[in-house]
């Protein structure tokens, strides 16, 4: 298997919006309860690439999965942070998919000068619940992230009460004056990480 990543584009949204729709539909992973229409979808993918980096991972040429960076929080002095989101067919789980986009989008974070990923995960309450495991928090985990928080039956989907947890990497150096992030739009990079 062959893995090509590269930047993603607004004209992707039809291939991506295929890949999110199932979790929407029958997940807690994600807590939109709708799943959003192409126009939308491709408004959120242009909206992240004014700012930050939105990568498509490619198997001979069909997306295959997805992830992409986002604005942590609004006030100027959080600017080095940033929120993650990564999503892979729900068939191609447990191939390194997910990984290979996370060690791309991690490197093209550094490269810009971002210091800190944090990752919101949906977490339930029982560990025999048919909408959602535990599976990302342990993904986070081994990519090198720390649980730094959680917020208890925060979130109602498809019948049931879900927790929510913060998880965060840093990625760069804390000390001294951070250098200024480099706000990109739009690259057509190619980032090509092959599976171990």
């Amino acid at each position: 298997m062959s893995i090509q990543i590269r930047s993603a584009a607004p004209a992707d949204a039809p291939a991506l919006l295929a890949i999110y729709a199932p979790y929407v539909a029958h997940t807690a992973i994600t807590f939109e309860y709708d799943v959003p229409a192409e126009a939308e979808f491709a408004r959120r993918i242009a909206e992240t690439l004014k700012r930050y980096p939105y990568l498509v991972a490619e198997e001979d040429g069909v997306p295959v999965g997805y992830a992409y960076a986002g604005k942590f929080h609004d006030r100027a002095a959080y600017d080095w942070s940033v929120e993650t989101s990564i999503y892979v067919e729900q068939h191609r789980k447990r191939q390194g998919i997910g990984r290979q986009l996370h060690g791309a989008l991690e490197q093209e974070l550094q490269r810009r000068h971002f210091l800190s990923m944090n990752a919101c995960v949906a977490c339930p309450m029982t560990d025999n619940d048919p909408y959602l495991t535990k599976d990302s928090i342990r993904f986070h985990e081994k990519l090198g992230y720390r649980l730094v928080g959680e917020f208890r039956q925060c979130g109602y989907k498809l019948g049931r009460w879900y927790h929510m947890v913060w998880l965060e990497k840093h990625i760069g150096s804390h000390e001294g004056t951070p250098l200024p992030v480099l706000w990109d739009t739009g690259s057509t990079e190619k980032f090509a990480q092959p599976i171990d």
